[in-house]
C-alpha cells in the first residue's frame, strides 16, 4: 500500500493533536450556540417590545416607537392576521407574540442541539 500524503509541491500544514483540536471545535460550537441564542432572543425582544408600545399606546408618530414597529412588522410579517380577533390587542399580543414564541424556542432548542452534539 501506498502512504498517501500531501502532492509534492504543495504546502504542508501542520494540524494540532485530536484533544486540542476537539476543543477548538467545542469553543466554536458553544460560540455558535450562543449567536444563535443571541439572536433569537433579540428578534423575540422586538417583537415583544412592539406588543408593550402598543398596549401602553404608545405614540404611533415617535421615530423609536416607528423603528420598533418597523423591526416587528418585518419579523412578524410571516404570521401577519393568523389572528383575525375584533379586539386590536388581542390581534396584535397573538400575532407578534407567536412569532416571538417561536423565534425563542426554535433558536434555543438549535443552540442546545448544538451544545448536546
Amino acid at each position: 500500500m501506498n502512504d498517501i500524503g500531501p502532492a509534492s509541491g504543495y504546502p504542508t500544514y501542520d494540524q494540532p493533536p485530536g484533544p486540542e483540536r476537539s476543543a477548538r471545535n467545542e469553543a466554536t460550537t458553544r460560540r455558535a450556540a450562543l449567536a444563535i441564542c443571541t439572536i433569537a432572543d433579540i428578534a423575540a425582544g422586538f417583537l415583544g417590545l412592539w406588543v408593550l408600545l402598543h398596549l401602553l399606546d404608545a405614540n404611533q408618530a415617535n421615530p423609536f416607537v416607528e423603528f420598533v414597529h418597523a423591526v416587528a412588522d418585518w419579523l412578524s410579517g410571516w404570521a401577519q392576521d393568523i389572528f383575525t380577533m375584533d379586539t386590536e390587542s388581542l390581534r396584535v399580543v397573538l400575532n407578534y407574540g407567536l412569532p416571538a414564541a417561536l423565534y425563542l424556542l426554535i433558536g434555543h432548542g438549535i443552540a442546545a442541539r448544538l451544545n448536546r452534539a
